[in-house]
């Protein structure tokens, strides 16, 4: 098994999936190369198949990143957002502004139960097969296709305003 190859075909998909996940970029970024010096340390006890590994690399980023959530329990709301030149411009305001439709998508992700939006992310941004998904959380198959199901019905109706 060449970690090398590996890294370059599931660490976009998991730093995409972090970050839809409410990760911040470079956090995401921290997060997956743990994941990998990880990976690489149990090389030798792994199976050769794709898969399986990339089924671990979620597992051990999921577990990261509530470690880091647990160690970090405090939350910053953030009223304005920063021009490049550091000045402040206000809340955004536009529904064509991107911060303005990053932060409702962001909103929208954290009304949903979080059951439903790990489903949603490791699905739509990880783009892991519904059978893996189940594997790694524990449900069936029906289960995980429901919770993406009424994932994108909540999000729908959260973010109905932004449809016209």
């Amino acid at each position: 098994m060449n970690i090398e190859e590996l890294y370059r075909t599931i660490a976009p998909r998991l730093t995409n999936w972090l970050v839809a996940s409410g990760s911040g970029y470079h956090e995401a970024c921290d997060i997956v190369q743990n994941v990998f010096l990880k990976i690489w340390k149990m090389r030798d006890d792994l199976r050769g198949d794709e898969s399986a590994v990339s089924g671990l690399a979620f597992t051990i980023a999921r577990n990261l990143r509530k470690n880091l959530a647990r160690d970090d329990a405090r939350i910053t709301f953030v009223d304005e957002i920063k021009d490049e030149d550091g000045g402040a411009t206000g809340p955004a305001q536009s529904p064509s502004d991107a911060a303005y439709l990053r932060s409702r998508l962001t909103a929208a992700f954290a009304k949903l139960p979080p059951v439903l939006r790990d489903a949603y992310t490791l699905f739509q941004v990880a783009e892991l097969p519904v059978r893996e998904i189940a594997r790694q959380t524990g449900v069936s198959e029906s289960l995980v296709k429901v919770r993406i199901f009424r994932a994108k019905q909540k999000l729908r109706e959260i973010l109905a305003d932004l449809a016209s």
